[in-house]
């Protein structure tokens, strides 16, 4: 279990030193700006939808270790997919990471599963869901600024 464990971190740590799809889009169709007064963590991200598919999909920011990665995964497991299916993965992120989460689905959740780990420290659970959060609001088109509170 420590050697997972391991790999866990090294993976998230890896998405925080160089994170995918950190950029703006300037022709975005949504953007929310979020933020966790826990810990500092502020997000904006920026979403361009082609009908109900998220075409692209960014952010920008800055955050802890687990912030950071779970926004850079988020983008990866994200782009094509519908706002169904992007909420449908959310759930199931937000199960993993707050301990509710059946084993059958961190297989389902591929390499989001490395945030089970999370749900040890709750207290970092809003770490890891900020910017899905943010996501949830850029989707249903929120201009005030979201936090974790």
């Amino acid at each position: 279990m420590s050697d997972l464990r391991d790999l866990y971190q090294d993976v998230i740590l890896e998405h925080c030193k160089a994170p995918r799809n950190y950029r703006e889009i300037p022709a975005a169709d949504h953007k929310a700006e979020g933020f966790n007064p826990l810990c500092g963590d502020r997000f904006t991200v920026y979403l361009a939808l082609d009908g109900d598919v998220i075409r692209d999909i960014s952010f920008q920011g800055t955050g802890c270790a687990i912030s950071k990665a779970s926004a850079s995964m988020m983008t990866q497991m994200l782009k094509g997919k519908t706002r169904e299916e992007a909420e449908k993965l959310f759930g199931r992120f937000h199960d993993l990471v707050t301990g509710h989460a059946p084993a059958s689905e961190e297989v389902e959740l591929g390499k989001l599963a490395v945030f089970s780990g999370v749900s040890e420290f709750p207290v970092r659970v809003k770490c890891a869901t900020l910017a899905w959060h943010t996501l949830q609001a850029a989707l249903e088109g929120k201009q005030e600024a979201i936090s974790t509170e």
